[in-house]
C-alpha cells in the first residue's frame, strides 16, 4: 500500500499554458484603464462642482493660451458682472477690483480656482449682508453656478442725416448721376466712359470707316486719305 501510495501521481494540471503576452497590448490596455479612471474621476468631479465649471469657462473667455485654472482680473470682473455679484449697492466693481488685488500674490496677475473661492467669500459679507457667512457664500456659490459668459452682441452702425444724403443716388447730378441706374446700382465701365452703340447698319458702317486706314502721299494735307496723287 505504501508502494501504491508513493507512485500514486498527482492530478494533471489541464489549464492550458499561459502564452507570452505583448507588451503593446498591455500597455494599451493600461492606458485604458487610466484613461477610464481618469474620465470617470472627471466626470464626478463635474457633477459636484458646477463652480468650478462656471470659473473654467471665464477663466478661458477671450483667451486662446489659457487653460482654466486661473483667472485673469478682466475675467474675473466680466464674472461678476454676467453672474450680478456686481448689484450696484452692496458690491460695485471698485470692491470687485479691491477683493481681486487681496486675494491674489504680490507678484501674480491672476488667481486659482481655490483663490477664487476666497474671493467670493469677501464678497459674500458685503451681497448677503443680512445672511450668516454660511449662508452668504452658498447664496453667492447659487449666482455663478452653471452660469457661461455673455457674447455682446455686434455694434449696429448708426445712421446719419448727413451720411444718408451723400449716399443717396436718386439725388446725385451731372455725371456722378450717369454712373448709376435708377435702382441705385453702379453702372461700371458704361457709367463712366461713352460707348459707342455698334448695333445695326449704321453703327457697322461708322465703326468700319474709323477704323480703315487709307494709303496717303507726301503732298497730302490731311494725311487721312489719297486725294492727292
Amino acid at each position: 500500500m505504501a508502494d501504491s501510495k508513493g507512485k500514486m501521481t498527482k492530478p494533471a494540471n489541464k489549464t492550458p499554458p499561459k502564452s507570452p503576452s505583448d507588451p503593446a497590448k498591455d500597455r494599451a490596455a493600461k492606458r485604458l484603464s487610466c484613461d477610464s479612471n481618469s474620465s470617470h474621476e472627471g466626470a464626478m468631479a463635474g457633477e459636484i462642482s458646477a463652480l468650478e465649471e462656471a470659473f473654467r469657462k471665464f477663466a478661458i473667455h477671450g483667451d486662446t493660451r489659457a487653460t482654466g485654472k486661473e483667472m485673469h482680473g478682466k475675467n474675473w470682473s466680466k464674472l461678476c458682472k454676467d453672474c450680478h455679484v456686481i448689484d450696484g449697492k452692496n458690491v460695485t466693481i471698485t470692491d470687485v477690483d479691491i477683493v481681486f488685488s487681496k486675494i491674489k500674490g504680490k507678484s501674480s496677475r491672476t488667481i486659482t480656482f481655490e483663490q477664487f473661492k476666497e474671493a467670493l467669500q469677501e464678497l459674500s459679507k458685503k451681497r448677503f449682508k443680512d445672511k450668516s457667512d454660511e449662508e452668504a457664500v452658498q447664496e453667492i456659490y447659487k449666482l455663478i453656478e452653471g452660469k457661461t459668459p455673455i457674447i455682446s452682441g455686434v455694434t449696429k452702425a448708426v445712421s446719419s442725416p448727413t451720411v444718408s444724403r451723400l449716399t443717396d443716388t436718386s439725388k446725385f447730378t451731372g455725371s456722378h448721376k450717369e454712373r448709376f441706374d435708377p435702382s441705385g446700382k453702379g453702372k461700371g465701365k458704361a457709367g463712366r466712359e461713352d460707348l459707342v452703340d455698334a448695333s445695326g447698319y449704321l453703327g457697322i458702317l461708322i465703326y468700319d470707316i474709323q477704323n480703315i486706314t487709307l494709303p496717303f502721299s507726301d503732298a497730302c494735307v490731311c494725311g487721312a486719305c489719297a486725294c492727292h496723287p
